[in-house]
């Protein structure tokens, strides 16, 4: 058991948060971790970089000299990879990248992430995040007081908030995301992350309901 504690907006904690990270994840796999967060990178790869061969290079095919007697290695024509402008030999073309693990296994590896930071006490709880308007200023005075404006973050919420998102967008190296949109890439990225009592309970609600509809088809 993990006892996590709650801060208010100054900083200052107000309750504590009791959590078994096995509750998440009994064990965690970095096999697994290693695998999700190599895809989500290859997902995020363009595939646009693209070279020209010798068919695609301007020049001309004529055989710059003859073949004997001059004294120089042989040549082909201007084309040739071997020569300063040329073609490549074997170039890069626009190719997807992109290819996706079972969703059993990428929800497992996301709630292997989250377990894992709970337990390295990398997660830090505030009891609520909410901004009557959009106030980057307000928000980085939060972040000041949590002690957590000088490192990368990942910031979590219950749900989708247009208000929170414009308050933090603007702050370098700080990530906005609801609970419903986390996977391993993104709670591994940072170096700590905020959540909200809320978003936890939420988080740890779906984990509940997933696990249940495991037993009811395996039991079917």
């Amino acid at each position: 058991m993990v006892s996590l504690p709650i801060y208010n907006r100054e900083g200052a904690q107000v309750d504590v948060y009791e959590i078994d990270p096995a509750e998440l994840a009994p064990t965690i796999n970095k096999q697994l971790l290693h695998e999700a967060v190599i895809m989500y990178l290859a997902n995020r790869r363009q595939g646009t970089a693209k070279c020209k061969n010798r068919s695609e290079t301007v020049g001309s095919t004529r055989k710059l000299y003859r073949q004997k007697g001059t004294g120089r290695a042989r040549a082909g024509n201007r084309r040739t990879p071997v020569r300063r402008g040329g073609g490549r030999a074997h170039p890069k073309r626009p190719q997807d990248w992109s290819y996706r693990l079972p969703a059993k296994a990428l929800r497992k590896a996301t709630r292997m992430a989250l377990a894992g930071r709970i337990t390295d006490g990398e997660v830090v709880l505030i009891d609520e995040l909410s901004f009557n308007e959009p106030k980057t200023r307000e928000a980085y005075t939060i972040l000041s007081n949590l002690n957590l404006t000088e490192r990368r973050l990942l910031v979590a919420t219950e749900g989708p908030n247009a208000t929170v998102y414009k308050s933090i967008r603007n702050i370098d190296r700080v990530r906005v995301l609801p609970v419903c949109d986390l996977n391993a890439w993104e709670i591994l990225r940072p170096k700590k992350i905020l959540m909200t009592r809320a978003a936890l309970d939420v988080y740890r609600a779906k984990v509940a309901s997933q696990r249940e509809g495991a037993i009811e088809k395996a039991g079917a």
